[in-house]
């Protein structure tokens, strides 16, 4: 369980902050940037939801999956090399698997795409691309931090990667009822 007795402790007043294992790093840190932008993830998600309505079962969905992302954050936020001297928390293959059999569900009741798809439509869908982005954002800091040689569990990566695919099916099922998608028309405007 998590205290948090106080909540500024002015020790990030000079640019520093430490990681989960305590080790010390700038605010800019790559590391810092990518479970950063999770966190930006997480709140885009909860605005998301806002303008959910009656789509119980994404709600359920999304809600499970911000308390996913504070898992993530957490795996970020701590190196696995060297190995932590506690049980780290990770995103595990099985989490994948569940955004994976969602995806199947979500796209089982859609019809095929043949065109691109705006960002739009309905509140709750235009809301779940803007999540989408963030969460692309936020797969190519976690990237980003393999190809600098940063120690990431692949889960986490792997993740990410079909979380955008989720959000994706998740904001054209918002659609389904309703609005239906915004396809994009290409040279429509020349």
């Amino acid at each position: 369980m998590v205290v948090l007795n106080r909540i500024y402790t002015k020790t990030g007043d000079g640019g520093q902050t430490r990681l989960a294992s305590g080790a010390p790093v700038s605010k800019s840190d790559p590391r810092v940037e990518a479970y950063g932008a999770v966190d930006e993830l997480n709140a885009v998600i909860g605005l998301a939801r806002l303008h959910s309505g009656q789509n119980d079962r994404l709600d359920a969905m999304l809600a499970r999956i911000q308390n996913e992302l504070f898992d993530l954050g957490a795996d970020l936020a701590t190196p696995s090399e060297p190995e932590p001297k506690w049980e780290a928390l990770r995103i595990l293959d099985s989490q994948v698997e569940r955004l994976e059999t969602e995806i199947d569900w979500m796209n089982e009741s859609l019809k095929p795409l043949d065109s691109f798809i705006l960002p739009g439509g309905s509140s709750f869908s235009a809301h779940l691309h803007l999540a989408r982005t963030v969460c692309r954002r936020a797969e190519r800091e976690a990237v980003r931090l393999t190809e600098a040689g940063a120690a990431v569990t692949p889960a986490a990566i792997n993740y990410l990667n079909r979380l955008s695919d989720h959000l994706f099916c998740a904001a054209r099922r918002a659609n389904a009822n309703g609005a239906g998608d915004v396809k994009w028309k290409p040279g429509a405007t020349r």
